[in-house]
């Protein structure tokens, strides 16, 4: 039995401020281009304003990208272009930097954090402070089998709350929400069809490298023996991940909510941060609230999240590789929005005008005209007393 009380998320989920956002779009109107000449940013802007409690917003300084890594033991049906326990290789692309993600946050300046809660490989294989957070080696085949055991799923939530207050006491005052995984956006499937009430092949996509046809339909099988095992527990967040979803997929759910806790912006990768997210959700309707959605990668399995979130993406390129590349590539439009927030000039105020002047004198003509008028009356009077 689980000593998690979940819970208590909603009532220490609060939502961002909502007075700030408001004295944020104030400053807007007074600035000096057009509210809504600048689309989206303006909305971002705000976001970022009541995210932070300040306005002027104040510059995304010290963003910073988590990934969370671990293989799914689905990938043995073959539902991946890549072979079952070859995530630790991915691992170590992104830390010797040849992988998308490592090029682009080089380029952006951002740090790269990798957290191994389930790869199928020694934990020497990484350095301490990649596989401390690791909670097992690889996650059960979960259209057979859990994921988890209960007490493994608690561990890995656990430890994702334990990053999300790492990075929020470090000084992190935005985070890149990605994953590294084999098999992971099976799992996500899953995740998203119980919890939407949709088919398998409503969700099944055929991930960052391409499968095959046959592929797909192993993808799709699996997807829909697992959602067989996931339907009873819905009820039940914890057993849920537990059932069918994974190490990984836990501590990006547990990372999500504490984030939220913190006031810490969260900005989501693609199908399987959605999930985790979609997850999250459940947990503490407020969450929300607190992420991004970055682009479309699209995975039907996404789409599906996000619009039940009520997440618009803010790119559509088409990046389905995961591992943060594509919520990364959204960092620069955050970042634009809080710069142009809170530099753009406002408008000077206006000199007191000629018509508010001409209303000061007013009364004192209309005065001197009924002067006259009454010496008019009284002479005519004495000329009538005559």
């Amino acid at each position: 039995m689980s000593s998690l009380n979940l819970d208590d998320f909603t009532d220490l989920i609060e939502r961002p401020d909502g007075g700030v956002r408001r004295d944020a779009e104030a400053r807007r109107e007074r600035q000096i281009v057009p509210p809504g000449s600048l689309g989206r940013l303006d909305d971002l802007g705000e976001w970022l304003a009541a995210a932070q409690g300040s306005s002027p917003v104040r510059p995304v300084e010290r963003p910073r990208v988590v990934l969370f890594a671990g293989d799914h033991g689905i990938a043995e049906l073959g539902v991946s272009a890549r072979p079952a326990g070859s995530a630790a290789e991915l691992v170590r692309e992104v830390l010797e930097g040849g992988r998308p993600v490592s090029v682009l946050a080089r380029r952006l300046d951002v740090p790269v954090r990798v957290v191994d809660m389930a790869l199928d490989c020694d934990p020497e294989a990484f350095p301490e402070d990649v596989v401390r957070h690791r909670v097992r080696r690889g996650s059960g085949r979960i259209d057979i089998e859990d994921a988890l055991t209960v007490e493994e799923a608690e561990a890995a939530f656990r430890a994702g709350m334990a990053v999300a207050d790492e990075e929020a006491d470090s000084g992190t005052d935005l985070v890149v929400l990605g994953d590294v995984s084999v098999g992971g956006t099976t799992a996500a499937g899953v995740l998203v069809a119980a919890l939407c009430g949709t088919d398998a092949s409503v969700v099944t996509g055929r991930g960052g490298e391409a499968i095959d046809d046959l592929a797909w339909m192993r993808k799709c099988a699996a997807i829909r023996d697992a959602l067989r095992r996931a339907r009873p527990v819905l009820g039940e967040q914890l057993q849920l991940l537990a059932t069918v979803g994974g190490a990984d997929l836990a501590a990006m759910t547990g990372f999500l909510l504490q984030c939220a806790v913190r006031k810490l912006p969260v900005v989501l990768d693609g199908v399987v941060v959605a999930a985790c997210a979609l997850v999250a959700q459940r947990i503490a309707f407020r969450a929300p609230d607190w992420w991004l959605a970055a682009h479309k990668s699209g995975e039907p399995g996404q789409a599906k999240a996000l619009d039940r979130m009520a997440l618009e993406p803010l790119l559509d390129q088409g990046v389905k590789v995961g591992e943060g590349a594509g919520a990364l590539l959204a960092l620069s439009l955050v970042q634009a929005a809080a710069a142009l927030a809170a530099e753009l000039p406002e408008k000077p105020e206006k000199p007191e005008d000629e018509p508010a002047a001409e209303s000061v004198e007013k009364p004192a003509e209309e005065s001197a005209e009924k002067s006259a008028a009454e010496s008019a009356r009284e002479s005519a009077r004495e000329s009538a007393g005559e």
